[in-house]
């Protein structure tokens, strides 16, 4: 049975944290993916209380960003702290949402979907977050569970 554990390979997950590293050396901003198996409540309730969790609110720049995946509920959020929503505008994160459900709901590509999106996210980020000689990566580019 499909778990939050499974929902990827091995090498699927290796590629997801090679895309959030990719990502992150193109902006100040920190990306982290989530994947659970139920969530009972509001998946954007779900996604800040794990927000806060990983304090993920408390990088320098307020510019962290979460995937969250629900597996058995089927259901997801992209979340980003308060200075990530100042800067990009609330249809870009629709439509990684929508795209992304697509391809989970296909239950093809959905690793290569969720690295694209990723990606999309720190080309966007990187125009307000640009990157600097120091970048210090303040989360970890683990997934977590």
């Amino acid at each position: 049975m499909l778990s939050a554990k499974n929902l990827f390979t091995v090498q699927e997950r290796q590629k997801i944290i090679q895309s959030i590293c990719e990502a992150e050396k193109r902006t100040s901003a920190e990306i982290r993916v989530h994947i659970d198996n139920f969530c009972w409540i509001n998946p954007v309730k779900k996604a800040q209380g794990i927000f806060l969790k990983q304090q993920m609110h408390h990088t320098q720049h307020r510019n962290g960003v979460l995937f969250y995946i629900s597996v058995w509920h089927r259901k997801l959020a992209i979340i980003g702290d308060k200075g990530i929503y100042e800067k990009v505008n609330k249809q870009f994160w629709d439509e990684l949402v929508h795209h992304l459900i697509s391809s989970l709901k296909e239950n093809k590509h959905k690793a290569e979907t969720l690295c694209e999106c990723i990606s999309k996210v720190g080309q966007a980020l990187s125009t307000y977050f640009p990157a600097s000689n120091e970048n210090p990566n303040e989360l970890s580019d683990e997934i977590s569970y």
